[in-house]
């Protein structure tokens, strides 16, 4: 029997992670390592738009080292597969855990990856309700701003906290409680795993695409 339960946390700085990560550690986890892509210039993550500096805070906060690369989105999975791979032996990785609830596709490729770098993919959000899975991240005490949003939404509910009411406002404009399809993104500023909150500022609002993003940076405490 495998006794080493050493994991790796696939940390997008977002509320479905952080869940995962919790979920993982009551279970009887060790957390030794976050993993995070950035762009090619190695500013903002890839997925989320957040300033390296902020992941950095939340890793800090967590009092867990964080393992920051850059890619390409042509590059992304040779580049984390490499990344998963190098972590593995240098923390004695047995799991990497990723937060996605229940998109197929991301699960397989969570599974390929891992799969390739000698890991177990582990996955405790899947197959959740997405309401009750927001709810319980709201009663477990993790802090959420919303940081990025499809048009659908808009501008308006960048920065917004969420809240269950802000949860219901989502669900009446057809956006799932989760962004589970992509509708949003969010940022956690304090959760049970960290030792104080993260101070983070809205600097501007910005579009690119089809998509709202926030330029953000740290907060003075």
């Amino acid at each position: 029997m495998n006794t080493n339960n050493n994991i790796l946390c696939s940390w997008s700085g977002g509320k479905d992670s952080c869940f995962a990560l919790m979920a993982a550690i009551t279970e009887g986890y060790t957390p030794k390592i976050l993993l995070n892509v950035l762009n090619e210039e190695g500013k903002i993550s890839r997925s989320h738009g957040i300033p390296s500096a902020i992941l950095q805070a939340q890793a800090t906060a967590a009092g867990l080292p964080i393992h920051l690369i850059s890619s390409s989105w042509q590059d992304y999975e040779k580049n984390f597969t490499a990344a998963l791979t190098h972590l593995k032996e240098k923390y004695q990785l047995t799991y990497a855990v990723f937060g996605d609830i229940d998109l197929q596709a991301h699960r397989d490729w969570e599974e390929k990856v891992c799969a390739v770098a000698g890991l177990q993919a582990f996955l405790p959000l899947w197959q959740q309700n997405r309401r009750s899975l927001v709810m319980q991240m709201l009663n477990s005490g993790i802090e959420t701003m919303i940081v990025s949003c499809n048009e659908t939404m808009g501008e308006r509910f960048l920065g917004k906290i969420i809240t269950e009411e802000l949860v219901t406002e989502l669900e009446s404009l057809g956006v799932d409680a989760c962004g589970e399809n992509g509708e949003f993104h969010t940022l956690v500023l304090n959760c049970p795993l960290f030792k104080h909150k993260i101070s983070v500022e809205v600097i501007a609002r910005l579009k690119h695409e089809k998509y709202w993003f926030t330029e953000l940076g740290l907060g003075i405490k």
